[in-house]
């Protein structure tokens, strides 16, 4: 089976998408002929022309609203905003115009869009462009959310995004864009093409949103993790010898809550991870999923591990980082408790 970083799957799910429906439109900012920051889009204006993936000027408003446009009219937009931190300006129109058209037309408009965003730190990108921003999508009505692990899921997903009636944000861990990141940042990388799960099928097919993957079955604490947090925690885990089941959510809203359930229950403890900030941050609302659905199984309080409440430093950006070492105290906490 052929393997593929998550660039290429990324890039190899919007050529599958544009081959099977004329109706999928690609464009962002510098998306066509340079093929994207990261090239994600690379080659896709060279095969299908300039009237289906196309560059846009530097206005995330615009990109978002003209895509919100053409999604009413029957489009299936899969637009890219350049960075996650890029995306504020764009704010109203996917909250305000996006994800309400359902419902504010009684259902005689949808709007089947993708909006794809680079997110997350570990490239040394400062406050402007390591940010993740997923709750403030997971708060709002009408969105759906997904962060993928790696390159398999993220061609699936991207697909799933693409086919969907609703609109779709997608969030792709930068990070992880050439391999799997476990925290250790002065270790060698190692690229996908040496991970099981940078095998990736050519031609179709999908992963479903709202379905969470088990990565590593365990009885002693559920793990609860997406994006480079799943490596992470791999890496914690290995470290600390603890027998920890991990899930990778994949999706966030919807969530997977049976799979949620069904560890905690059998564990009896519950460590959350994400990269984003701890106040408000969507371990919050796993956090509160966890002690509605599992308390009388609870055997210790769940715990989170998280970025701190200040601004992606630049220059301490490890230290903001939750790595193995943190997500072990934490594991190791937990089974005390």
């Amino acid at each position: 089976m052929p393997r593929k970083t998550m660039v290429e799957a990324i890039r190899d799910a919007m050529d599958v998408a544009m081959q099977r429906d004329d109706d999928v439109v690609v464009f962002g900012e510098d998306v066509g002929f340079f093929g994207g920051v990261f090239r994600c889009t690379q080659g896709l204006q060279q095969k299908y022309g300039s009237s289906r993936c196309f560059d846009t000027p530097i206005s995330e408003l615009g990109i978002v609203g003209a895509a919100v446009g053409m999604a009413a009219y029957g489009l299936r937009p899969c637009v890219e905003i350049q960075f996650a931190d890029y995306m504020y300006p764009a704010y109203d129109q996917i909250v305000s115009e996006a994800a309400r058209l359902r419902y504010r037309s009684n259902g005689q408009f949808t709007v089947p869009m993708v909006v794809r965003m680079p997110t997350g730190g570990g490239i040394f990108g400062g406050q402007t462009h390591s940010q993740s921003p997923e709750a403030l999508f997971t708060h709002v009505a009408g969105l759906k959310t997904v962060v993928p692990s790696n390159p398999y899921d993220a061609k699936g997903l991207l697909i799933a995004a693409i086919e969907d009636n609703d609109p779709v944000i997608f969030l792709e861990p930068k990070r992880l864009y050439n391999g799997p990141f476990d925290g250790h940042h002065d270790r060698p990388v190692t690229p996908w093409a040496k991970h099981a799960l940078g095998e990736v099928p050519d031609g179709y097919y999908t992963v479903p949103l709202g379905k969470a993957a088990v990565r590593r079955e365990g009885a002693a604490v559920t793990v609860l993790a997406y994006g480079t947090m799943v490596f992470v925690a791999e890496a914690a885990v290995a470290e600390t010898g603890i027998d920890a089941e991990i899930i990778d959510l994949r999706t966030l809203l919807p969530y997977d809550l049976d799979t949620i359930a069904t560890s905690v229950a059998k564990t009896g403890r519950c460590v959350i991870v994400h990269e984003a900030t701890l106040t408000s941050g969507f371990g919050a609302e796993l956090s509160a999923l966890v002690q509605e659905n599992c308390f009388y199984h609870l055997e210790a309080p769940v715990t989170r591990v998280t970025g701190w409440d200040t601004p992606y430093p630049h220059a301490q950006e490890w230290d903001y980082f939750p790595g193995p070492d943190r997500v072990g105290r934490a594991l190791k906490a937990v089974m005390e408790g």
